[in-house]
């Protein structure tokens, strides 16, 4: 055989391989798109473009436990849709994180599963070895702080913000500042939580808080617990769970809640004649983030999908600015200068860099808070 006829004999091997499909001659050619159920990322499914169309075609996404006015959800929600064509619907919008876990867990691979959840940081390490969440890591993943993720993909966190004191100053004479203050006579009956700390993440971190404030660690949230006895035996503690509908009506006229939804109230508020003050206390700094997750049995995955890029690309994290919360590409966003300057102008000042608990010190601090909460707030 000649040399040319070799050459030629080669050329035409690499195209009988290719065409039936066999990577050679130095190609390989490109994986087959997955179903979107089955993606761990745009890339799977085809790229963002497929993921897209998929999406569209699907035409709805169900969330659970986001109301409008926390962390602007009622703009993201509005964007997405605008942007997208697909229909946001939302179940028991004032849920907490466990209600949302038990959401996935109760309706299974039903219609009325949510597609994607909205936890607690606490919350989101705990689902994670349940085989609850589907793996996904999207665009912005490899940006994400490694303490902010999980290393399975099976969370991120998305934005954050600090536990504030946030208090009617119509109805209050001297708002407080600390921890410290709630205890004051002058508050009876008067300081509030969002939630139940075995169910809520906001009330959980408020422990925590509290735990801090009051010669704790995040290896000892008991001093927390302690001190919401103490505030429940001086009579301070007003049993009702804080929402905008109760601090418009005066039923919790101080609340302990993240700073993004008490500078909310203010906002939304002040039209109904609201005098609503946010204070960070510092004797009880305590940081947190909410991580999103996608149902592995999502009746919609590639909306799923799809709403995670949202809510981590560049859009979604500066729409987080305009309800107060930190987004978690925040440093990034400073550094590539696709960072609302003005929207995060409007973010309280802080001193320092906040520190997490770390997985091993949430677990206990979440098996104390499991076991003492009743007793620590009981009635008698």
């Amino acid at each position: 055989m000649t040399a040319s006829r070799a050459r030629a004999a080669t050329v035409s091997g690499c195209l009988v391989l290719l065409a039936v499909g066999l990577g050679a001659c130095g190609h390989t050619p490109p994986a087959a798109p997955k179903d979107p159920s089955v993606a761990t990322s745009a890339r799977d499914v085809g790229g963002m473009d497929a993921l897209t169309a998929a999406a569209k075609k699907e035409g709805t996404l169900r969330a659970i436990a986001i109301p409008r006015d926390w962390a602007d959800y009622g703009g993201l929600i509005d964007g997405f849709e605008k942007k997208y064509g697909i229909t946001v619907t939302v179940d028991d919008p004032l849920g907490h994180s466990q209600d949302e876990i038990d959401a996935i867990k109760k309706n299974g691979k039903q219609q009325s599963a949510p597609d994607v959840i909205d936890v607690g940081d606490t919350f989101a390490r705990a689902a994670g070895p349940q085989n609850l969440l589907a793996p996904y890591k999207v665009a912005a993943y490899s940006s994400i702080p490694s303490n902010q993720k999980d290393p399975h993909a099976r969370w991120s966190n998305n934005y954050g913000g600090y536990i504030s004191i946030g208090c009617d100053a119509n109805r209050v004479e001297i708002c407080p500042q600390t921890f410290a203050d709630l205890l004051k006579p002058a508050y009876q009956g008067k300081v509030a939580l969002e939630g139940d700390p075995t169910r809520s993440e906001t009330g959980f971190a408020s422990v925590y808080a509290a735990a801090l404030a009051n010669g704790g660690s995040f290896d000892n949230i008991q001093p927390g617990l302690d001190f919401f006895a103490k505030l429940k035996q001086a009579g301070n503690l007003n049993p009702v769970g804080a929402t905008s509908v109760t601090v418009a009506s005066g039923q919790t006229p101080i609340s302990i809640n993240w700073d993004f939804v008490n500078l909310n109230y203010t906002d939304q508020l002040r039209s109904k004649g609201v005098n609503w003050q946010v204070s960070i206390p510092f004797d009880g700094s305590f940081a947190q983030y909410y991580a999103l997750a996608i149902n592995k049995d999502a009746p919609h995955p590639a909306a799923a999908r799809l709403w995670q890029e949202y809510l981590f690309s560049t859009e979604g994290q500066n729409l987080r600015l305009n309800g107060y919360a930190r987004p978690v590409l925040l440093d990034v966003m400073k550094k590539d200068g696709t960072l609302d300057e003005a929207a995060f102008a409007r973010l309280p000042t802080v001193e320092g860099t906040p520190e997490f608990p770390t997985d091993a010190q949430t677990e206990k601090a979440k098996e104390t808070v499991a076991l003492g909460w009743a007793k620590a707030v009981a009635d008698g």
